[in-house]
């Protein structure tokens, strides 16, 4: 058993540490980005991309810097004391110039385009507003009263609604496809500006929603946009690389 720490004569174990982690639900979400490093590491190994002794040691100068560790003497009393050898710590330096030359690659302007023209559909966005009440007959009242008076829509939500979002009198905000249920979201992104749709009931019934459209925005190629693209394109391509390989948890 390894000790990680002693609190007077009790020792923490590197078992005791992966315990908790996993107790505390933090260890699947490590587990998954170590993994992930490594798929990535690998293929850009594999891909033969180079990352030369300069650019390691421009990097571990970074490190050094930005930690404070100014002489060589305090680099190594650091090391000394995360346990870690400078062969290890080189590793990891040139692992992570791998993920990042490789991810550069795969999300590089050209895929980006790319991707956004064959997809553009899945990044118009909507701005919505929403008022949600606790039963089926005042959501019913409410939207009476909404198409009778739409302007009041804001004031409506501010006094009634038990959303989160009634003190900014029920604004969501933009929303992407993908980011209301599916029987809800083609109702909505169909719809017109200034449309009421609603109410639409919880799975468990338990409370009525709501929806106003305030405006429609077709899909750009912004630098929202591209960010999202840039998630997808990450995903994806780690997902193919998963299934290269075989992986299993111990």
């Amino acid at each position: 058993m390894t000790a990680i720490v002693r609190i007077d004569d009790e020792v923490i174990e590197v078992d005791d540490f992966v315990r908790i982690l996993k107790l505390t639900g933090q260890f699947e979400g490590l587990v998954e980005q170590l993994v992930r490093d490594k798929l990535t590491v690998r293929a850009a190994k594999k891909k033969g991309i180079p990352v030369s002794p300069e650019e390691i040691q421009e990097r571990a100068d970074q490190f050094r810097r930005v930690q404070g560790l100014h002489r060589a003497a305090d680099m190594n009393h650091y090391m000394d004391a995360l346990g870690v050898s400078l062969d290890e710590f080189e590793d990891f330096i040139t692992d992570s110039l791998y993920q990042e030359k490789m991810m550069a690659e795969v999300c590089n302007d050209k895929a980006v385009e790319a991707y956004f023209k064959l997809n553009s559909p899945k990044f118009d966005s909507i701005e919505v507003s929403h008022i949600v009440m606790s039963t089926e007959g005042q959501a019913k009242e409410m939207i009476s009263v909404l198409r009778d008076d739409p302007e009041s829509f804001e004031e409506m939500a501010r006094e009634h609604s038990i959303a989160d979002t009634r003190e900014k009198g029920g604004l969501i905000g933009k929303v992407l496809r993908g980011s209301l249920k599916t029987d809800i979201e083609a109702k909505v992104f169909n719809a017109s500006v200034g449309d009421l749709l609603g109410p639409f009931p919880s799975p468990d019934k338990s409370f009525y929603e709501i929806f106003m459209v305030n405006a429609k925005h077709p899909a750009m190629l912004d630098e929202e946009t591209a960010a999202e693209v840039r998630r997808l394109l990450r995903e994806e391509w780690l997902m193919a690389r998963a299934q290269e390989h075989i992986i299993e948890a111990k």
